[in-house]
């Protein structure tokens, strides 16, 4: 069965460092999959201007060729500030995007990430897809995003527990060609964002199951009907 597919993240290439393998992997199944960002991903860096912000623009553009999806209707709160902002503020736009596309199944952050905007769009979504009679989305995964959640602490964030895990080695390519196209965020090796740790990290979820390289998730609720 197909599904409607709703990925909503504080930054664009969070989608791509997170889950691109997986993205490829629904759209090849006939998914329909939409990805919403809420911030520009660079406003609140010293020495951003417009031109990173359009650089942004056009990479995430590149990307969504490259790996199949869509993006849906973004949002512009203060990049690492999202925090300022009411909750409520964020769940409405969570849910403008919940009523025009009806997904079946979103992903988002962990609430465990050290990015405080991650933190807030966790939060935002899980309170928009709280349960509710005749919901259409039946499953909530999150994701883990490198250097967010691996530098998160149990004892003061949580934990990510992942518990479903997707086989990418075939999708490691186009996964590696869409974080190329994110260069401008990419860091040198071995910070864990770069293109090597990010791959580290995948055979490390790869061992974890028996295969190369995989990505992996936590599923928070499943409803089977």
């Amino acid at each position: 069965m197909t599904e409607i597919v709703l990925v909503v993240v504080a930054h664009s290439d969070d989608e791509t460092i997170s889950m691109a393998g997986t993205l490829i992997k629904h759209v090849a199944k006939g998914d329909e999959v939409f990805v919403v960002s809420m911030t520009d991903g660079v406003g609140a860096r010293d020495d951003s201007n417009i031109d990173d912000v359009n650089r942004r623009k056009i990479s995430s553009k590149d990307v969504s060729k490259e790996l199949g999806f869509k993006w849906g209707d973004c949002y512009d709160f203060n990049d690492n500030a999202m925090d300022s902002y009411p909750l409520i503020e964020v769940v409405k736009a969570v849910e403008k995007a919940k009523s025009k596309y009806e997904p079946t199944l979103v992903y988002t952050h962990c609430g465990s990430d050290l990015n405080v905007d991650h933190k807030v769009v966790a939060n935002a979504v899980l309170t928009a897809f709280r349960p509710q009679p005749n919901e259409r989305c039946t499953e909530l995964r999150l994701f883990e995003v490198a250097s967010a959640t691996d530098y998160g602490n149990p004892s003061i964030t949580g934990t990510f527990t992942p518990n479903l895990f997707v086989d990418i080695t075939r999708e490691w390519t186009s996964k590696e060609r869409a974080l190329k196209a994110y260069s401008a965020e990419m860091r040198d090796y071995p910070h864990s964002r770069s293109i090597e740790g990010i791959k580290n990290l995948a055979k490390l979820r790869g061992n974890q199951i028996g295969c190369n390289l995989a990505e992996a998730f936590e599923v928070i609720r499943k409803i089977e009907r």
